[in-house]
């Protein structure tokens, strides 16, 4: 038998052992040898051609609604949550519009999209200190994050546009 072989095999049988093993046990191993990621939940609500930002003391610049899962909280939830805590509205979330890893920080953003079709009103609260209407090309100071999920919004609508 070739080493290549001895390995493939070797790797076959610690593969079945592990798939033997309890649940929250092969839980637990999988997740000491892989990184850990903070999973966040964001809401681009638009109106016209224009997206709802936020002012948060945490963040420079313009930033959007949205924050951390709570742990056991699906991310249509942690939307909600957030975007209620943040601006007052009551949204409800279907899918997300897209999904953003980013594996040098270890962050992923699950993207979701609103459209309305008039400007509600805004009662900033939780995080949240003010809010404003703007364009993108009105966003001057915004932070690497909020800036990498509106490039991923729009690179989701140009692969959408391009399947039609």
């Amino acid at each position: 038998m070739s080493a290549v072989e001895l390995r493939r095999t070797a790797y076959r049988t610690l593969l079945r052992g592990f798939r033997a093993l309890p649940a929250p046990m092969r839980r637990t191993i999988v997740r000491s040898g892989t990184p850990s990621f903070t999973v966040g939940a964001v809401a681009v609500i638009e109106c016209d051609d224009e997206v709802l930002f936020l002012r948060q003391p945490h963040r420079p610049g313009w930033s959007l609604p949205g924050g951390l899962l709570d742990r056991g909280e699906e991310a249509a939830e942690a939307v909600v949550r957030e975007v209620r805590e943040e601006t007052g509205l009551e949204i409800t979330a279907g899918l997300p519009t897209t999904c953003l890893v980013n594996g040098r920080v270890r962050r992923v953003d699950v993207i979701y999209l609103f459209s309305v079709p008039s400007k509600p009103e805004i009662h900033p609260g939780g995080e949240a200190e003010t809010y404003a209407w703007l364009r993108l090309d009105q966003v001057d100071v915004a932070d690497d994050s909020t800036r990498e999920i509106l490039q991923a919004v729009i690179t989701a609508r140009e692969q959408s546009a391009g399947d039609a």
